[in-house]
């Protein structure tokens, strides 16, 4: 019995090693295969990361960029208003002048009222010389606003893609 047991010990035992070593080696394989399968997702991860950064980085320079251009409109239409606002004035002083003017007999004070209605009109031709140059200053810089306001919105609306892309291929948990 004991030559029986010896001898299906040493027919078995080959089969044996033979089924682990290629147990052995299919395990070997199905590891490597996940460690390569890891591999390529961390580099895509590092590229999806270095890629956000970049986005962010941008991003915010283009807040910044936004940000400069909408004071420059800003300080673009407060001038312009100013400029209107001087501009009434000077009309409705040139108006008082004028109907002074029209109203006086003393040749001392219509001397005056010409020279000061002489000014007046000089000065209402320098403010609509300024009225028009700071309105075509108003219109440049909203212009560049709504430039910089498109390249912010193109910007936020990649950062949305990719916030999506990432949130399609991240693993949900149950």
């Amino acid at each position: 019995m004991y030559r029986f047991s010896l001898l299906a010990v040493l027919l078995i035992a080959p089969v044996a090693f033979g089924q682990t070593s290629s147990t052995d080696s299919q395990t070997l394989q199905a590891l490597l295969s996940e460690v390569r399968q890891l591999r390529q997702d961390l580099e895509t991860y590092s590229a999806t990361t270095q890629r956000t950064q970049i986005l962010f980085f941008r991003l915010q320079s283009q807040q910044a960029a936004t940000a400069r251009a909408s004071g420059r409109a800003d300080d673009a239409r407060t001038k312009f208003a100013e400029t209107q606002t001087a501009r009434n004035k000077a009309e409705s002083e040139a108006k008082g002048v004028h109907d002074s003017l029209e109203h006086t007999d003393n040749p001392v004070e219509r001397k005056n009222l010409e020279d000061m209605a002489a000014y007046y009109k000089h000065r209402l031709g320098e403010l609509a010389d300024e009225e028009q140059q700071r309105q075509s200053k108003q219109i440049e810089t909203e212009d560049q606003l709504r430039l910089e306001q498109a390249k912010l919105g193109d910007l936020q609306a990649r950062l949305d893609a990719l916030e999506r892309a990432l949130q399609k291929s991240s693993p949900r948990p149950d």
